[in-house]
């Protein structure tokens, strides 16, 4: 009795469970095709629906009919195309990683092919459009793999965002060094990273859709072997499944999917992340959801729907003229920036970073350092004072101090002194910033670069760059201190409840620096080309032009910084600690914390306005200073700040040096040092 009494209640949840899922399914299309129909109808020229509906059947204006079929079509099923072929790859790089996070953008396939096309680019050779798909889809598989190796697998979010985000800086900085450097043979690559479905015809998207075929087709048949892995990959052996295998070849699909989305259109940023995201939340309301033969398609309908809903939002809100200029790109970042923070507050990490073993070092150990890189920071900045365009001697550098240097020597040493002086002070604010959010964090891999703070700073930079091309050294400062306060705001201010835990701290610092990229794009391509030099020079982390006036508001912010940390450093010890101890010793964290913070906005903040961004300094240095004086802040603090100058002012000489006339900015070289040293810490601490 007690089955015949199961077996009717069954049955009509599981026909109710499919009949929805149809529905749902029916919905979507319906959902995609509306907004694909609207999508024809936006643009500059005045072709509204009556128009595109004689084009259609023939009876148009040839004017008007050439510019549905040549410009309009070929738009919405780009859009089409690249939603669909974004979604799945997010949902199998989900499904094998065991990870919500994983993602074209946070696996680094969108940089690691934006590199490659960038070198493809660089030497000046023109390759058809399937030629560029291959050279992408090399440089995409590549860093997916190095991401998903470093991170591990369902080894939680912290690991895989923070080698995704490290290595698309990494990349991101060096593609950018070789557009400055060979400016006319990458002309378009960097208006083609920010991701626009604009089309000239149909002929992209006819080259690219068999991929997205093949890469479906591929994912379909690999579906009982995903559906499998869910279950653990004991069991799934068990059930005669080849884990190692099934990875591969999804990650390989997922990578020639997403290879389709960026040849055709560039990286459209988090539509991968999104979509599947928004497919689990209709799989725990509709079962029949939850296969993923079923849940992939879906993920495509979905990111169809996300990228065709954005274009037509952005061409509703701004005017067309505006509108044509924005990639659709910029629209998903920012879109995709917010989804990530709304998750953030809803996720547990399973693995973390571990924090640093306790190191005890002796005093002679530290005073012997300190004596080292005092040494070393004279003999760098000797270096970076004589040697350049034009080498000097040190009497030529002498006479210039007495005032009796010949004009020559003087215009050089008039240039390149500032310019010294500046990587020095902007290596250690960037060194002492990084101690203080490190400490307050306790989180050895906290860095202003990857938790947004200097992403927002250069948006408040160039801001003002690019509306205000005649600003001073003391306006930029302020701008780029209020975009820095704006991010911190929003960082730990988000990141605060529960005790600053490291998965809502560096989700939320991805968003952040990810919608403050998208933003600092968008000023970049609608402003004009000179400024535009200007801004993508900058934020290079380049020095060039830099004067004593724009240093003066770097030098006040490191005096007050450095006076602050050597005067609180007990302080920070205790807080570096954990929750309890402060408090038992009667000391307000909560006040302390926010005073440190605010302390390492300003630093970071006055860094990027004197010397644009320049990454992983803020990491590389505390770090090392930890590894080699202890942890004991009145050690660390000085012997981080000495080992941050040192290391901006040498990546700043050999910018200026190493491929002479011709320059290099020194976030460049940073990131070269920087993005290796960094993947190595993730994986010592797996250990």
């Amino acid at each position: 009795m007690a089955v015949t009494a199961t077996t009717p209640a069954t049955r009509p949840s599981t026909v109710t469970s499919r009949t929805g899922a149809a529905a749902v399914t029916a919905a979507l299309l319906l959902l995609v095709a509306g907004l694909a129909l609207v999508d024809i109808t936006q643009g500059t020229a005045a072709v509204g629906a009556s128009e595109v509906w004689k084009a259609l059947i023939g009876r148009a204006d040839p004017a008007d009919a050439s510019v549905v079929i040549a410009s309009r079509l070929p738009r919405m099923a780009a859009g089409l195309l690249v939603g669909v072929v974004l979604g799945m790859a997010g949902a199998a790089l989900q499904a094998v990683s065991r990870n919500v996070l994983a993602a074209p953008d946070t696996l680094a396939v969108n940089a690691g092919s934006y590199f490659a096309l960038g070198v493809a680019a660089a030497t000046g050779v023109s390759l058809p459009l399937l030629a560029s798909s291959g050279i992408a889809f090399a440089g995409g598989l590549t860093a997916a793999a190095v991401v998903l190796g470093l991170s591990g697998l369902g080894t939680g979010t912290v690991r895989l965002v923070l080698a995704g985000s490290a290595l698309t800086l990494g990349l991101t900085a060096v593609t950018e060094g070789l557009l400055l450097l060979f400016p006319q043979q990458t002309e378009g690559v960097y208006h083609w990273n920010q991701g626009s479905i604009s089309q000239n015809g149909f002929d992209g998207v006819l080259q690219m859709a068999p991929m997205g075929v093949v890469g479906l087709a591929g994912l379909l048949l690999l579906a009982r072997r995903v559906d499998a892995l869910a279950l653990g990959d004991d069991a799934a052996r068990g059930l005669g499944v080849p884990v190692r295998t099934t990875r591969l070849t999804a990650v390989v699909l997922a990578a020639l999917l997403s290879t389709a989305a960026v040849t055709l259109a560039g990286p459209v940023g988090f539509v991968g992340l999104c979509a599947p995201a928004l497919a689990r939340v209709l799989a725990r309301r509709f079962r029949g959801f939850t296969r993923t033969r079923v849940g992939i398609p879906v993920a495509g309908l979905v990111g169809a729907a996300l990228v065709l809903g954005s274009d037509v939002l952005l061409r509703t809100l701004v005017p067309a003229d505006t509108a044509v200029a924005v990639p659709t790109g910029v629209v998903t970042s920012l879109v995709g920036a917010v989804f990530v923070i709304v998750m953030a507050t809803r996720l547990r990490d399973t693995a973390g970073v571990a924090a640093d073993r306790l190191r005890i070092r002796s005093r002679a150990v530290f005073l012997t350092t300190t004596a080292a890189l005092v040494v070393v920071l004279v003999g760098v900045t000797i270096a970076a004072v004589l040697l350049g365009d034009a080498k000097l001697l040190l009497g030529d550098v002498t006479n210039w101090a007495l005032d009796r240097a010949g004009q020559t020597v003087t215009f050089v040493l008039d240039t390149r002194v500032p310019r010294v002086l500046a990587a020095l002070l902007a290596g250690a604010a960037l060194a002492l910033a990084g101690t203080l959010v490190q400490a307050v964090t306790r989180n050895p891999l906290a860095e202003p670069g990857i938790m947004g703070v200097s992403g927002g700073a250069a948006l408040g930079a160039v801001l003002l760059v690019t509306t205000v091309p005649l600003a001073g050294a003391w306006g930029v400062a302020g701008a780029a201190f209020a975009g820095a306060a704006l991010a911190s705001v929003l960082l730990f201010g988000l990141a605060a409840r529960g005790g600053f835990q490291q998965t809502r701290l560096v989700l939320v610092g991805f968003a952040i620096h990810t919608g403050a990229a998208a933003l600092v794009s968008l000023l970049i391509i609608l402003t004009d080309p000179f400024n535009a030099t200007k801004a993508l020079t900058w934020l290079s982390g380049s020095t060039y032009g830099r004067t004593l006036p724009d240093v003066l508001p770097l030098a006040v912010a490191l005096a007050v910084g450095v006076a602050v940390a050597v005067a609180r450093r007990t302080e920070l010890d205790l807080v570096s600690l954990d929750e309890d101890t402060p408090r038992l010793l009667g000391l307000d964290l909560g006040r302390g914390r926010l005073g440190f913070l605010a302390l390492s906005v300003l630093l970071s903040a006055t860094a990027v306005a004197a010397a644009g961004t320049i990454g992983f300094v803020g990491l590389v240095a505390p770090h090392a200073a930890r590894a080699l004086v202890g942890r004991q802040h009145a050690r660390v603090v000085p012997v981080a700040v000495l080992l941050g100058a040192a290391l901006v002012c040498t990546a700043d000489l050999v910018g200026r040096t190493v491929i002479a006339p011709a320059q290099l900015g020194a976030g460049l070289m940073t990131a070269v040092v920087g993005t290796p040293y960094f993947l190595y810490l993730l994986v010592r601490s797996r250990r």
